[in-house]
C-alpha cells in the first residue's frame, strides 16, 4: 500500500451488494482527492435487466464489465477510487491486468448487518434475494492482494478514518 504522502492509490473498493461500497468509496476518494466512479455505472443494459429479475450474473456476463472498469482504473493511474463488487480473485486479478498497482479494500460485514443495510436501499437494481449468492462467490484478499479489510458495522466517516490510519500506520512501518 502506498501511503498518502506518495501517489495517489488506485483503490477498490469491494464487497457483497449492500456493503456500502459507493457510499465509502464517494466518501474516500473525497478524502483522499482524487476521481470516484461508481462499477455500477459501468454495467451493460443486459446486466442490469438480468440482476432485476433476480438472477445472478456469471462469468461470461461479468468479463466485459470488469475490462471496463479495468480501463477506467488505468486511465487514473494518477488515483482513483472505484466501487466494484470485484467477489472473486479472478475478478480483482482481471482488474490488475489493467491496473497493477490497484490495491483493495473490502468493506466486510455479517449476513445480518449486510441485510439490514440492503433493506434500507429500496428501488436498488440489486434485489435483496441474491444477496446469498453474492456471499457464496465472495472470496476473500489473498496473501498476494494488496488491501485492507474493513469492518462495515460503523459509521462511514468511520470507515474512512480507519482506512486512512492503517495505511498511514503501513508507511511508517
Amino acid at each position: 500500500m502506498t501511503s498518502m504522502n506518495q501517489q495517489p492509490p488506485q483503490l477498490v473498493v469491494m464487497g457483497v451488494s449492500g456493503s456500502g461500497k459507493s457510499t465509502v468509496g464517494a466518501a474516500l476518494a473525497q478524502r483522499l482527492g482524487v476521481p470516484f466512479a461508481d462499477a455500477d455505472d459501468f454495467h451493460p443494459p443486459a446486466n442490469i435487466a438480468k440482476m432485476t429479475a433476480g438472477h445472478a450474473l456469471d462469468d461470461v456476463d461479468r468479463h466485459p464489465w470488469l475490462e471496463a472498469i479495468g480501463e477506467w482504473l488505468a486511465r487514473h493511474e494518477q488515483g482513483g477510487v472505484i466501487s466494484c463488487s470485484a467477489l472473486k480473485v479472478a475478478y480483482r486479478d482481471q482488474l490488475r491486468t489493467h491496473a497493477p498497482r490497484t490495491a483493495f479494500v473490502h468493506l466486510h460485514g455479517s449476513r445480518e448487518v449486510i441485510a439490514r443495510r440492503q433493506a434500507s436501499r429500496p428501488g436498488h437494481f440489486m434485489p435483496a434475494s441474491l444477496l446469498d449468492s453474492q456471499f457464496d462467490t465472495l472470496e476473500p484478499l489473498g496473501r498476494h492482494e494488496a488491501g485492507l479489510v474493513i469492518d462495515v458495522d460503523q459509521d462511514v466517516d468511520a470507515i474512512v478514518q480507519e482506512y486512512v490510519d492503517r495505511i498511514v500506520a503501513a508507511s511508517t512501518d
